[in-house]
């Protein structure tokens, strides 16, 4: 068992030490005073979207207010470090999702260790990548696209909202399993990335889903694939990745983390409340309609995932040579 494998299970068992008269305590006078949300991504995102709409449900069920802050910079570290340092009672928690999975090898010198700093406490969702090309492109399907890749090593420039983030990692995961070099191209966001691939100035993009759907029906962009490993409810008849390159599986996905020492009980009765929400069928649609997919865990689950993931993407990182901007 490596050593962030058992920090996580350390972080996800908690507090069961604590007597269930101190636990049942917690469960019944949290939360007492506002939350606060951490966002590390900036407003009107998928992100910040699914951030809001958790913090919705969580005020209406646990009668305060939980309140959305927005914290962009440096890959989300800046969000994950101010969660670091807030008290460990359920007032600060995190939006958590695949950048920092990638951070944890990305970044050499991080002022936090998430995998021993942050506890994870709910899954939210996990939502598959879209691969984009211009209509122009010549190739029409993933096949094609691979073999016109080996034959022009270098020549396929792909677009990314920015080093390690879910587009960026998806076409490297990419580049290794298809065996092909593609070149990327870094923006700072995932609209200028679109901007870019509609004037044919790149040739790819593995853009978020809810950023990709709407082109692809308009018929502006061409799907070739979808990078998890089933299809996606939002683009049904676009086939998976792992049909041509079998065992590629990618999902940009957010879940919801606290403090270390945050006690047991709090996180449980967390967990309880977002995935009521995510099993709730009007929040099914709002979720559907971002082309988002519930995903509902308890602590455990959603902190092996976590740990999954991070040896994953520590081996792409290390595969690519990606150095932090």
């Amino acid at each position: 068992m490596t050593l962030i494998r058992r920090r996580f299970m350390q972080l996800a068992a908690g507090a069961v030490a604590l007597p269930a008269a101190s636990r049942s305590v917690w469960a019944q006078s949290y939360p007492s005073h506002p939350v606060r949300i951490i966002v590390g991504f900036g407003a009107g995102g998928a992100p910040d979207i699914l951030a809001r709409l958790i913090g919705q449900w969580l005020s209406e069920r646990l009668g305060q207010p939980f309140v959305v802050e927005n914290r962009p910079g440096a890959s989300g570290n800046l969000a994950t470090e101010e969660v670091v340092q807030a008290p460990p009672d359920g007032s600060v928690l995190l939006l958590t999702s695949l950048s920092n999975a990638v951070n944890a090898s990305l970044y050499t010198k991080l002022n936090f260790d998430f995998a021993k700093d942050i506890a994870p406490v709910a899954g939210i969702s996990r939502d598959p990548n879209v691969v984009v090309v211009n209509p122009a492109f010549p190739a029409k399907t993933l096949p094609e696209f691979i073999a016109y890749a080996k034959a022009n090593p270098g020549k396929v420039n792909m677009a990314s909202p920015g080093v390690g983030t879910s587009p960026h990692m998806a076409g490297e995961l990419f580049n290794y399993m298809a065996g092909i070099k593609m070149t990327h191209v870094a923006y700072r966001a995932s609209p200028p990335a679109i901007t870019d691939l509609l004037a044919g100035q790149v040739q790819v993009y593995f853009s978020p889903i809810s950023a990709g759907v709407t082109y692809v029906k308009s018929g502006k962009l061409r799907a070739l694939a979808v990078t998890t490993a089933t299809r996606s409810d939002a683009l049904p008849n676009v086939p998976p990745v792992a049909e041509f390159v079998p065992g590629y599986d990618v999902s940009a996905w957010y879940g919801m983390g606290a403090p270390k020492d945050t006690p047991a009980a709090i996180i449980d009765k967390l967990n309880q409340t977002i995935n009521d929400g995510l099993a709730d069928p009007k929040m099914k649609q709002k979720f559907a309609a971002l082309g988002s997919q519930p995903y509902i865990a308890t602590p455990a689950e959603f902190g092996k995932f976590m740990v999954a993931e991070a040896e994953k993407w520590a081996k792409v990182v290390k595969f690519a040579g990606i150095k932090a901007d």
